[in-house]
């Protein structure tokens, strides 16, 4: 069984290219998954330099590559779900080089708009034309 799921935020702005021949758009990003640390050991790491995060590289293929390129930027939350793929090429040096990465089958845009705080969980949306749906008040929930 191969499968993956991450949520995280991206480091830098998604790279779209084609393939030549074919066409194909796929895109190339990394995630920042936050390690589960106590407060106290985040601190420890921080106080030495040492990363509190994993940095995973994604690649996408298709139409997702390219909604990925149109509308994800860095630092922007983000859910992936696809599969891990170690791979090697020999690089211009003649190097030979390994890569593990996750090739995504999808992934979901956990937070939209101009800044990272407006999701979609928190946004009080009118519903016109919609018969029944109206905003929750968030105050008068119990828990």
């Amino acid at each position: 069984m191969n499968n993956v799921v991450l949520i995280g935020r991206l480091t830098r702005d998604p790279e779209l290219r084609y393939i030549p021949n074919t066409g194909t758009p796929v895109s190339t990003f990394s995630l920042a998954v936050d390690k589960q640390l106590s407060k106290d050991k985040k601190q420890e790491f921080e106080s030495k330099g040492q990363p509190t995060a994993d940095f995973i590289n994604i690649v996408v293929w298709g139409k997702q590559a390219e909604n990925c390129a149109n509308y994800l930027v860095k630092g922007r939350l983000t859910a992936v779900q696809g599969r891990l793929q170690s791979r090697s090429y020999d690089a211009k040096d003649g190097t030979r080089r390994f890569i593990t990465e996750v090739v995504a089958e999808r992934v979901q845009f956990l937070e939209w708009g101009n800044d990272n705080n407006s999701n979609f969980g928190g946004s009080n949306l009118d519903f016109p034309g919609i018969d029944g749906f109206e905003p929750v008040d968030d105050d008068n929930i119990p828990f």
